[in-house]
């Protein structure tokens, strides 16, 4: 135990080795010593952690020579390194946890610079390798092939209001995409009176909204619709088709008296 705690310093693995060979005690592991020591409270006096373990011992001639060739790449130097002062029991592995415990930097990022030509740009892989393996060329498009999603200029969809949707060749304001999905009743309506005023919608009139005809919509202001569906319960949309005209016209009655109050107040 005297002999345990005076050494009590050491690196376990020679803690333990050492131990072993003194006293001849080979029931003991450095498992068991860990523990007595952790049980005795001995302290080691190095802090535990990421560099507890015995570092690989350079001399300063060595240490100079890798800080002033520390920007190699990490394989090179660790050959040069080899070769230049025959220490075969250094691996990449203990140089680059070196040169990070020591802050050497390298110079480089990880990453490709502006400009970085690609060392295969414009090669092609040999017949029957990778891209051009008979397996992966079932999967590749051939030239002019469209996916099976594509959705191009004159593609129409309905979504779950009832809503016409058209796909026309313009260029997204919003994304800058080539192709632009919009409302083919307002686009087609738009086409033929032009755009739609700012606070106007526009109404389906019989109620069918597939029904994209410009006719079959009229411009109305946006506070118009509660007047027609809503809390109003006329039920516009779902009304016969001989009450539509009637309701329409008592909404827009409606409507206007309430601009008129609201100007006067």
């Amino acid at each position: 135990m005297r002999w345990l705690e005076a050494n009590r310093s050491m690196i376990i693995s020679d803690y333990h080795k050492a131990f072993c060979e003194k006293f001849e005690r080979d029931d003991v592991t450095a498992a068991h010593l860990h523990g007595l020591r952790k049980r005795m409270g001995w302290k080691v006096g190095r802090q535990l952690g990421r560099f507890a373990g015995r570092h690989t011992a350079y001399s300063p001639t060595e240490i100079t020579w890798l800080r002033d060739n520390s920007t190699m790449e990490i394989n090179a130097w660790c050959a040069a390194f080899r070769g230049q002062f025959d220490r075969h029991d250094v691996s990449p592995a203990k140089l680059h946890s070196l040169r990070k415990r020591m802050g050497w930097k390298t110079g480089r990022s990880g990453q490709f610079e502006a400009g970085h030509v690609s060392a295969n740009k414009g090669k092609k892989c040999p017949p029957g390798v990778s891209g051009r393996h008979p397996n992966a060329q079932k999967t590749q498009f051939r030239k002019g092939q469209l996916p099976h999603n594509f959705r191009g200029a004159g593609h129409e969809s309905t979504d779950e209001d009832g809503y016409v949707w058209i796909v026309v060749d313009q260029i997204n304001p919003w994304t800058g995409a080539s192709t632009w999905r919009v409302h083919k009743h307002r686009w087609l309506w738009e086409k033929k009176n032009g755009p739609v005023p700012e606070g106007h919608v526009l109404k389906c009139l019989d109620g069918d909204k597939a029904n994209t005809d410009p006719s079959n919509w009229e411009l109305v202001p946006i506070g118009l619709l509660p007047r027609l569906n809503g809390k109003s319960g006329r039920r516009y949309d779902t009304a016969a088709a001989e009450l539509k005209p009637t309701i329409m016209a008592i909404a827009k009655l409606e409507h206007r008296v309430r601009g008129s109050r609201s100007r006067l107040a």
